[in-house]
């Protein structure tokens, strides 16, 4: 396996990530930002921040899946929320779980999670970064 993931003693203990990822593979993968957009280039989920949650991951996953990695080859995650305030982690981790049953996996590398004024499209709510590693 091409990454290791680690919780340090001495940094909390966080359900939904690790707080490091060791990388040893050759090949770098990053990811564009990916957004609640389905193959067709429409918005999934409109005002709905669960369910653009939802399609990001799902884009991430077909991402990584287009060049042969898949969330066990992911180093790090970085997630931007539209007006983003601490009451809305429901919603963000509602969309997170979701995806993650259909996709059958437990997302855990490290991740990074910034509030921002705005994305490219109005309708857009949030955009998932990604960067793996393989062998």
């Amino acid at each position: 396996m091409a990454v290791t993931l680690v919780n340090p003693n001495g940094l909390p203990q966080v359900d939904v990530y690790h707080q490091v990822s060791v990388a040893t593979g050759s090949k770098l993968i990053h990811l564009a930002g990916q957004v609640a957009w389905d193959a067709d280039g429409k918005t999934i989920g409109e005002g709905d921040l669960s369910a653009q949650v939802e399609q990001s991951y799902l884009n991430v996953a077909t991402a990584l899946a287009g060049v042969g990695a898949s969330f066990a080859d992911l180093v790090k995650l970085t997630v931007y929320v539209v007006d983003w305030t601490p009451d809305r982690m429901p919603e963000l981790l509602d969309g997170i779980a979701r995806a993650s049953a259909k996709l059958g996996i437990t997302p855990a590398a490290p991740v990074s999670l910034f509030g921002i004024v705005a994305l490219h499209v109005p309708e857009h709510l949030v955009e998932v970064e990604a960067t793996a590693i393989l062998d």
